[in-house]
């Protein structure tokens, strides 16, 4: 099979692997579209990722191969990669190291190729089958909806709120559509590039904003009715955004971070400590959460069309050029790859 291997030093080269074989409790799955996800794009520009790792987690396709002992799926069945639960004891380190630390553990070498590849070996239970009324496009995007499910689940938003949105990339748009579904009567989306802001307001956002506007903060909290949003969630991880998001937050609000900020971000407390603004990370998802998304999509509450114009659409030889895109993105919305 063909698959994206990282070589080290931001290089991706394309190179042919043997096709894996199901061993038992296990199956094998077509790729059909593998998202690129900002984690990856981190692995990429730091160069993170242990050279011959095969990266890529969001990822549908269908079941080709079944192993002994399988009794889950058939041949043929549509699925995600990913939102299974784990059998007791098993599952992501995410989840189950008592002292996790995502900048040093989080990369780990994966001895299994994943979605940039044309199959990927999975134990039977960590696919998610996904629903009829569900497109494989639209499918590719059910790990990063769950991003964003799991962190509005997590905050503590409640019908009416107003909702701050730091970035319009992909889970900034997803995010925006989860906290409407959760309840959020007024949604306010910071974005400064063109093509990502007109995104935002096709999806429905009550207000885009430009955050370099020199009234951006008054805007926001005018918008609010002069309290600032209950909620805001951080999906940018810009040098500014933080501050920006705990600066703005209404008193006794969260600021919800989502985006993994990889290098230093300064914050001043003594600008809204005395409004007790409390902040929640949330990271990655829980198996629900992937269900969750999944009916988001097969009721319309999420629309991922916007992000799925065909030109972001890539072969599995362009992988190279769409992770240098990435790393400093202006309009990009989503790209995905076609293995």
């Amino acid at each position: 099979m063909r698959a994206a291997v990282y070589k080290g030093e931001q290089v991706l080269q394309v190179e042919e692997l043997p096709d894996p074989t199901p061993g038992p409790n296990q199956v094998v799955m077509r790729v059909k579209y593998s998202a690129i996800c900002g984690t990856d794009v981190h692995a990429f520009m730091y160069d993170l990722a242990q050279p011959g790792a095969v990266m890529g987690h969001e990822y549908t396709g269908t079941i080709v191969d079944i192993g002994p002992e399988t009794g889950r799926w058939q041949m043929g069945d549509r699925v995600v990669g990913g939102g299974g639960h784990p059998p007791q004891g098993g599952g992501s380190a995410t989840r189950t190291h008592p002292r996790f630390n995502y900048r040093t553990m989080g990369f780990q070498h994966n001895t299994r190729p994943r979605g940039y590849a044309e199959f990927v070996l999975l134990d039977e239970w960590e696919p998610t089958p996904v629903p009829d009324d569900v497109t494989d496009e639209q499918a590719a995007l059910c790990e990063p909806c769950a991003v964003t499910v799991h962190a509005v689940r997590l905050s503590d938003i409640k019908l009416g709120d107003a909702v701050l949105v730091l970035g319009a990339g992909p889970i900034g748009l997803l995010c925006m559509q989860t906290a409407r579904a959760a309840g959020a009567t007024t949604v306010i989306v910071s974005e400064p590039a063109p093509g990502r802001a007109e995104a935002a307001r096709q999806l429905g956002a009550d207000a885009v904003l430009n955050p370099m506007d020199n009234d951006f903060a008054e805007r926001v909290v005018a918008l609010t009715g002069g309290t600032g949003p209950q909620v805001v969630f951080e999906c940018a991880a810009a040098p500014s955004t933080l501050e920006q998001g705990l600066d703005l937050c209404a008193r006794g609000g969260q600021v919800v971070m989502i985006a993994i900020a990889w290098e230093p971000t300064p914050v001043a407390p003594p600008n809204w400590m005395a409004r007790e603004v409390r902040m929640q990370s949330s990271f990655g998802t829980l198996p629900e959460d992937w269900r969750i998304a999944l009916e988001l999509m097969r009721t319309g509450r999420v629309s991922v069309e916007h992000m799925l114009s065909g030109t972001n659409f890539v072969p599995l030889d362009g992988i190279q050029g769409a992770f240098e895109a990435l790393c400093h993105p202006t309009n990009e919305l989503q790209m995905v790859v076609e293995p």
